[in-house]
């Protein structure tokens, strides 16, 4: 059983859930209570949202390790568990039984927010998921774009099936106002590319780790094509566009002492502590440390929505 639990990487999932509900508890909630408004899609919808990006999530995990088994035993050998830990057969049923339960719940929650067509999000992102551990992860760059993009997804998926019916319940009160729900996607929105551009760094990271293993079976990740040197300077770089934008947000929409606070002790200096680490990496190990900071660096920006709470109730902003 915890072959299959680490097979799907059960703490990545964690942050998926966790994700999801604070920007439903975190950013959602509190800003609708503000204006006397109410959330549409309860509770027992909303689990089974977030089941299915877990199912699908899931079974991502598990047919990229089935198609990465060999370059794995090169890169990590100790961690490969399809073909040695779980039997390759139940690791494709595994796969599919995952998704068919994420697909089948897409479908239904769409339907139950009135708009169908949302269903199709669901099998698309399933196969968009098969077609990287086939294809995209071999190219250059490609993988790691469609991985960023799907995690941005994540935090979105809540306000895409939440203003649907926002807009069906208080349809003649904006017609009223003329206004829209457009500034709840704003707040997810600034999350979703926070996701984005730190899955895109951990993702140049993962392959600069995986570098011997990928030239060796030709794929033209980033540091084989450009080189490791180069590639840790591309995610220098986009350490500094994150902390450019973190200000921005900041100093345009924010300027609260408790937002403050918490991007320089939780933000700031983890990132430069990453951008120093990153200069002086040499080997596996220690970018296998860069990576798990970036991980934390990530925890704490899904966090800062228990302080949006706070300062969204307490009218800060």
């Amino acid at each position: 059983m915890y072959a299959y639990l680490k097979l799907i990487r059960w703490p990545n999932l964690i942050i998926v859930v966790l994700t999801q509900y604070l920007m439903r508890w975190g950013i959602l909630e509190p800003i609708l209570e503000v204006n006397r408004l109410d959330l549409q899609l309860d509770s027992f919808h909303f689990f089974l949202l977030v089941l299915s990006t877990v199912c699908i999530t899931a079974g991502g995990y598990v047919i990229n390790d089935y198609f990465d088994t060999h370059t794995d035993l090169l890169n990590k050998p100790r961690e490969v568990l399809v073909g040695t830990k779980v039997h390759r057969r139940f690791a494709i049923i595994f796969h599919v039984v995952l998704n068919i339960i994420g697909v089948g719940l897409g479908f239904y929650l769409s339907w139950h927010v009135g708009i169908p067509y949302l269903g199709l999000i669901f099998p698309l992102v399933s196969g968009v998921l098969w077609f990287y551990s086939t294809t995209y992860k071999r190219q250059f760059l490609v993988g790691n774009l469609v991985v960023a993009v799907l995690t941005a997804l994540v935090p979105l998926m809540v306000v895409v099936f939440e203003i649907p019916m926002l807009n069906e319940e208080y349809k003649d009160l904006l017609l009223q106002h003329n206004t829209n729900f457009m500034y709840l996607f704003h707040w997810v929105m600034g999350f979703a590319f926070f996701a984005f551009i730190m899955n895109l760094m951990l993702e140049l990271i993962k392959d600069i780790e995986d570098y011997e293993g990928d030239r060796m079976y030709g794929r033209k990740s980033l540091p084989v094509v450009l080189g490791v040197k180069t590639s840790k300077n591309i995610v220098n770089l986009l350490v500094l566009i994150t902390l450019a934008g973190l200000n921005y947000v900041y100093f345009r929409y924010l300027e609260d002492i408790v937002t403050l606070i918490y991007f320089s002790l939780f933000l700031y200096l983890p990132f430069i502590f990453l951008i120093v680490k990153n200069i002086k990496a040499t080997d596996r190990l220690y970018f296998a440390f860069i990576g798990n900071v970036l991980k934390v660096i990530m925890l704490f920006g899904v966090l800062y929505a228990l302080m949006a709470r706070y300062i969204i109730q307490t009218q800060v902003i």
